[in-house]
């Protein structure tokens, strides 16, 4: 299970941010091409938060859908599964992805 790692790294980002502070709320954006388990990161969140000195810190996710621009047709399109990254309009592989790679902390409430 990576979501155990994932939530380490979380955690380390934010934790030189805290410093002394309770941290009530940690937001992270999740692309649906980064295959995360949404139910598993938020369990693997409430191991590592007590763990971490954090025991009271929220885990809100954005999950953020895949996007493409098609290299062939020229045209921006919602992936429709993240199991076959393609133009969902021409059926062309050869595509740029724009979103839904991110993994990343976009902010955190302190208090």
């Amino acid at each position: 299970m990576h979501e155990l790692s994932l939530c380490q790294a979380i955690a380390d980002v934010v934790r030189p941010y805290a410093a002394d502070k309770h941290i009530d709320v940690v937001r992270v954006q999740v692309g649906a091409l980064r295959q995360v388990v949404p139910d598993s990161l938020t369990f693997c969140w409430e191991l590592i938060r007590d763990y971490e000195s954090m025991p009271d810190a929220e885990l809100e996710l954005e999950l953020v859908p895949a996007e493409v621009v098609c290299r062939a047709c020229g045209r921006q399109s919602p992936l429709v599964s993240r199991w076959a990254v393609c133009c969902p309009t021409c059926d062309s592989g050869d595509v740029k992805v724009i979103r839904g790679d991110e993994f990343q902390v976009t902010s955190m409430d302190v208090s």
